[in-house]
């Protein structure tokens, strides 16, 4: 026997013999069904887990109204500038920025020494107007003088009585006070300064309550009406507020075709800044309640949308009904029943009756 022949015997032993040690698992595997192989392989169901994690909701009623989105500005319920009526130097100031102040209160007071000075004169010219005018009374009833003499000199007693009450009025406007309550901006002048009623001497800001100015869609300007309700987000908070329309303008802008609308809010912490950017949500009509979902759990089809549901640990597809759409919500009008648990998030990895694990529940 040559060498080849002997390696050729020598590896068919070889092989007799593997063969014959494999054989029972060899078998073992040819037998098995295919559902057992692929839970072998850690299929859906087999011992590998295969589950579809998800994250779920339960169903509820939720209110449902018919809104108008847009976006506005907040505005102070008042605000003014502080100025002079009349020129001259400031002698009292009691202006601090940032201050509370109350309706009323002395702001600052402008030197009136001459305006004084020229009250008390007035006041002496009075008492001679008002001597000489009883002197011609008497001569008037002795026929002494002219009727015309007697009401000279009841003329100059009236001229230089308005002359005071001008005076006075000028006198007043020498003190300026606090025309409603609110906050102190920023001062722009100092103690002994020369105003003049051009001169800005400060702000005054009352922000409670606060205004909301938008505008809406002229096609809306039919639907909304005095003490409609609005609700709105600012930039700086994540709260929601919630206001009342007060003024509707009664004309639409014809450069942009909308409605300008101010509504009020109460501020009792001040967190409405003026000048803040609104985004806002106008209720038109309350539908009451409704379902709602997240859009992101819709999955559209040729006919119509379904959305799944668990149910006894397993994704079952469910066809819905859809209505209104919001931003990140969509109504339900028929497929859904207040209790079920909806899939959320990961709706697409899921298939009709398969194993899912949830994951988290959401509100």
């Amino acid at each position: 026997m040559n060498k080849v022949t002997k390696s050729i015997v020598s590896l068919l032993s070889i092989a007799l013999i593997l063969g014959l040690a494999f054989y029972p698992k060899i078998k073992q595997a040819l037998n098995k069904n295919p559902e057992e192989a692929k839970k072998e392989k850690g299929g859906p169901g087999g011992k590998g887990g295969g589950k579809t994690a998800v994250v779920v909701s339960v169903v509820k009623s939720t209110r449902l109204d018919d809104m108008v989105n847009t976006t506005g500005s907040i505005l102070a319920n008042e605000e003014v500038e502080i100025r002079s009526e009349i020129a001259g130097r400031i002698i009292l100031l009691n202006i601090k920025e940032g201050d509370v102040v109350q309706k009323g209160t002395v702001l600052f007071r402008i030197n009136d020494d001459d305006l004084q000075a020229r009250l008390r004169k007035l006041g002496f010219n009075k008492k001679l107007a008002e001597d000489n005018e009883a002197r011609q009374k008497i001569l008037l009833q002795k026929e002494a003088i002219s009727q015309r003499e007697y009401d000279i000199a009841v003329n100059s007693v009236n001229t230089i009585e308005a002359d005071i009450e001008d005076l006075k009025a000028q006198i007043i406007k020498t003190t300026v006070k606090a025309p409603f309550s609110g906050t102190i901006g920023f001062r722009y002048v100092s103690l002994g300064s020369y105003i003049s009623p051009t001169t800005k001497i400060a702000t005054l800001t009352n922000t409670n309550p606060a205004k909301i100015e938008f505008s809406i869609p002229a096609k809306y300007a039919t639907e909304i009406r005095k003490g409609s309700t609005v609700e709105f987000q600012t930039e700086n908070e994540d709260k929601t507020f919630t206001g009342k329309v007060y003024a509707v303008d009664p004309k639409i802008d014809p450069l942009t075709r909308t409605l300008q609308i101010r509504a009020v809010a109460a501020n009792p912490g001040n967190q409405l800044v003026p000048g803040a950017f609104a985004k806002i949500n106008l209720i038109l009509k309350s539908k009451g309640s409704a379902i709602l979902i997240p859009t992101e759990a819709v999955i559209p089809e040729a006919i119509g949308s379904k959305v799944f549901i668990v149910k006894q640990g397993k994704s079952v597809p469910v066809k819905v009904k859809l209505g209104n759409r919001g931003e990140k919500s969509v109504e339900i009008l028929s497929g859904l029943s207040i209790g079920d648990t909806l899939i959320t998030n990961g709706v697409i990895q899921v298939k009709p009756d398969g194993e899912v694990e949830i994951k988290e529940v959401v509100e």
